[in-house]
């Protein structure tokens, strides 16, 4: 293959190395938008045949084409080879939930997690249960568990023996936020569980790797020894050993509202510091050596050579992580081409870094440092490369943040995420300080004490608590600044973001003033468009009715849209300072279909897995109108939100463009589940209903049978879909109440294997005797419900999944579907 991206023949003979690397790496990057994974080993087949028959082509233009489809084909086949290997080791079905026994090594630094728990990473080495020895498929080779219960104790050792409860990789599955199985597969975790006993394993055989990380946790233990008491410890831990684990979400807070996480994640920053260190004390050293021992390319040489064990060194100490060792591969890169005074365009060490980067690790693309760190290269290559004089240091400071601002919007925009206007005035004081006293400081402290013994420790936590404590206040001063104005949401379509940001990028890369007055007369006039013609509180119009039954776990929410009327019935479950479903799938999937206002917020009763996160939608979205069935618990949880108010359940149906809402609430029960507020959504045009049923129980069901009592519940429809009553619990969804509902299809919104078991077996069969067809949010993901005037329409989001989350995954026994 390296002779395809040779680039010193003539283009008769040889793909250029630049397009031949960008094809490449746009096959690798291209698999992750697949949601069915082709054979590897037919797509290398392919690849090798298309550049035996480019051999046979005369014509020098398409040789070079069907080389770079070539080359396209086993970048796909690079990555996809890696993919099913990864995806071959998984958890067997009858192992899920049993006590096993394992041995391996701790491979991550462990940290606490919630519930006084301690979350750590296991490289399994060895099974032990009975009949797993040798078993197919290939069991997982690394594991993400949890110690509960452990009462503060610390693990015994690094090599253990462990006793856990397994279950393979899930989590909620929305068109938008965090997707926690995105996340287990880029890091290679193909099981999680939690640990039920731990204890030493001497025996176990100890690797170079696991080695290193016996190493790595040495030296975290030496840090934490010396420098635990600094009052700013927990970035000392992140900037000298890659150690996040003990920020607290106050830091993460600021981290993010000030746009200034880069500066806690070991990346391109820290590593080309210790580049620019390590390159300016190799070139005085080499300069002192008489000349008729080392010519000038020796020099470089040299110096290259102390830049590559320098960041090697900080690399390995920091973990050797993800983005470090992608930091690490483009500042080598470039260190090649300024040491060595490699003569080529500033774009061929750039591509050459992307290749690298994929093709040392083909999953790149699923992380978002990945898109972010080239992205903000490319920008200030851009901008800065190609100038005839430098622009100097506070002007080229300036002018790369702003190109960096701008030309990462549209990347943060594609991503989901927002914009901080906080990040553009705290990182022109951030990034210099960390840069210029931070990190020298840091690294000449740690070495003292190293020298030292730990005799100067006390003075250096001292120094070091002195340059972070002013960092930080720079920090949560920008914050509280700029709190009013915090993040860039824009409403413009990505193409009129990126033609802006690129506007922008020109002006920085050519500063002719009167272009430059031009620039700035065009951005502003589009932003004060942007500002007087955006409506307020307006959401997109809907053609047909739609229902959005979000997987959220164990918990509810439900989304109804009806022309550009918006309704959300309950907002899912919330573990305070450990999880949100409002945050983590409301607000982004909202976002993402511009949603900006709820006409109705129902919330069936005051339970967390039903009213989580309340207070944060009510703030972050304009809600006309809030009722529940537990009106003054509800009204409790929004008491620090002023102005308001929530009414009664019990109300006048109203209608919506010709869909009906009507509701119901038990006459004898006012607290707890049998309070819930029942909401029957009506499409007459279609003959379709949706029953939104809360958490009622059997008793519940019973006072709703009662004749007279809910007069549209004898009504005949068409179609009728319910949502399964307390996520299938036994308590509900009693033989009369299904047989007088006679739901067509149910769902059950429960969690992947929850302690509670829903859906229960029992209720499973009653549906399944009654003929409605199940679904559960658990194997789904996102159900999306459409009442159609010919007849409502039902949608699972994990049939356009990608690939790792479709297979091999879970089957419908799993999750108790018939």
């Amino acid at each position: 293959m390296s002779g395809l991206f040779h680039t010193h023949q003539t283009p008769e003979h040889s793909v250029v190395g630049a397009p031949g690397i960008v094809a490449f790496s746009c096959g690798v990057i291209l698999l992750y938008q697949l949601t069915l994974l082709p054979p590897p080993w037919w797509l290398f087949l392919v690849g090798l045949l298309m550049v035996s028959a480019s051999l046979l082509i005369r014509q020098g233009t398409m040789r070079r084409l069907v080389r770079l489809l070539a080359l396209l084909v086993l970048g796909l086949a690079w990555a996809g080879w890696h993919s099913e290997a990864r995806l071959a080791e998984r958890l067997p079905a009858d192992m899920e939930g049993k006590r096993l026994e394992l041995s391996g090594y701790v491979c991550e630094l462990p940290q606490a997690g919630s519930f006084s728990s301690l979350r750590f990473s296991v490289c399994v080495v060895s099974w032990h249960s009975e009949g797993q020895q040798g078993a197919t498929p290939v069991l997982p080779r690394r594991v993400r568990l949890s110690w509960y219960g452990r009462n503060d104790q610390a693990l015994p050792g690094h090599r253990l023996r462990l006793e856990v409860v397994l279950k393979r990789p899930h989590g909620n599955l929305n068109p938008e936020g965090f997707r926690y199985e995105d996340w287990l597969f880029r890091k290679g975790y193909r099981a999680t569980g939690s640990v039920r006993a731990v204890a030493l394993d001497q025996d176990l055989h100890c690797g170079w790797h696991c080695r290193y990380h016996a190493w790595h946790q040495t030296v975290a233990e030496q840090v934490h020894r010396h420098f635990s008491d600094a009052g700013e410890y927990p970035l000392i831990a992140s900037l000298l050993i890659g150690h996040r684990g003990y920020l607290t979400d106050r830091h993460w807070q600021t981290l993010r509202a000030t746009g200034t996480i880069h500066l806690v994640a070991i990346s391109g920053l820290h590593l080309g510091l210790v580049a620019v260190g390590a390159g300016l004390v190799a070139r005085r050293f080499t300069l002192s050596v008489p000349a008729h021992w080392l010519d000038e390319r020796r020099r470089r040489i040299a110096g290259f050579a102390l830049v590559i064990l320098c960041c090697l060194f900080y690399a390995l100490v920091a973990g050797f992580t993800v983005p470090t060792r992608r930091a690490l591969i483009m500042v080598l890169v470039g260190g090649w081409y300024l040491l060595l005074a490699r003569e080529a365009s500033v774009w061929r060490p750039f591509c050459s870094a992307l290749f690298l980067v994929l093709l040392l690790d083909p999953f790149a693309p699923l992380d978002q440092g990945f898109w972010l760190s080239f992205g903000a290269v490319a920008v200030l290559l851009a901008v800065f490369s190609g100038r005839l004089a430098g622009p100097g240091w506070l002007k080229g400071l300036v002018l790369a943040q702003l190109a960096v601002f701008a030309g990462l919007w549209p990347l943060l925009s594609g991503l989901g995420q927002s914009q901080p206007l906080a990040g553009l005035v705290a990182n022109l004081v951030a990034i210099p300080w960390v840069s210029l006293v931070v990190m020298p400081v840091l690294f000449a402290g740690a070495l003292l004490v190293l020298v030292s013994g730990g005799a100067v420790t006390g003075w250096v936590s001292s120094l070091l608590d002195a340059v972070l404590g002013p960092l930080m206040a720079w920090l949560q001063w920008v914050e509280q600044l700029a709190a009013p104005v915090s993040v860039l949401t824009p409403e413009a379509s990505a193409f009129l973001l990126t033609l802006l940001v690129a506007v922008v990028v020109l002006l920085l890369r050519f500063p002719d003033r009167v272009f430059r007055l031009m620039t700035v007369a065009l951005v502003g006039a589009w932003a004060v468009t942007a500002v007087l013609t955006r409506p307020a509180a307006i959401n997109p119009e809907v053609v047909e009715p739609e229902i959005r039954v979000w997987d959220v776990g164990q918990g509810l929410s439900v989304l109804v849209r009806v022309g550009r009327k918006a309704l959300v019935y309950d907002t899912g479950p919330e573990v305070r300072g450990v999880f949100s479903a409002v945050d983590s799938t409301l607000l982004p999937n909202l976002r993402a279909l511009g949603i900006n206002k709820l006409d109705r917020l129902i919330i069936s009763h005051g339970d967390s897995d039903h009213a989580g996160g309340l207070v944060q939608l009510v703030q972050a979205v304009d809600v006309e109108q809030i009722q529940s069935g537990e009106p003054e618990v509800v009204a409790g949880i929004l008491d620090e939100v002023p102005g308001k108010s929530v009414g009664q359940c019990r109300s006048e149906p109203f209608e919506w463009h010709g869909v009906v809402f009507e509701f119901w609430q038990s006459q004898a029960e006012r607290t707890g589940n049998d309070a819930s507020c029942v909401v029957r959504v009506h499409h007459p045009a279609s003959g379709s209903d949706v029953l939104l049923t809360g958490d009622i129980s059997k008793r519940v069901e019973a006072e709703m049978l009662v004749p007279g009592t809910v007069p549209w519940l004898r009504k005949a429809v068409d179609f009728r879909l319910m949502l399964a009553p307390h996520h299938g619990s036994k308590t509900s969804s009693s033989a009369p109440w299904i047989d007088r509902v006679a739901p067509d299809w149910v769902i059950y919104t429960a969690g992947y294997r929850h302690r509670y078991g829903h859906p229960h077996p029992d209720v499973v069969a009653r549906y399944q005797l009654a003929n409605a067809r199940p679904l559960n949010t658990a194997c789904s993901g996102e159900i999306v419900v459409t009442l159609s005037k010919h007849g409502p329409k039902i949608s699972e989001l994990r049939h356009t999944v990608p690939f790792w989350i479709q297979g091999p995954g879970l089957t419908r026994d799993q999750c108790k579907i018939p």
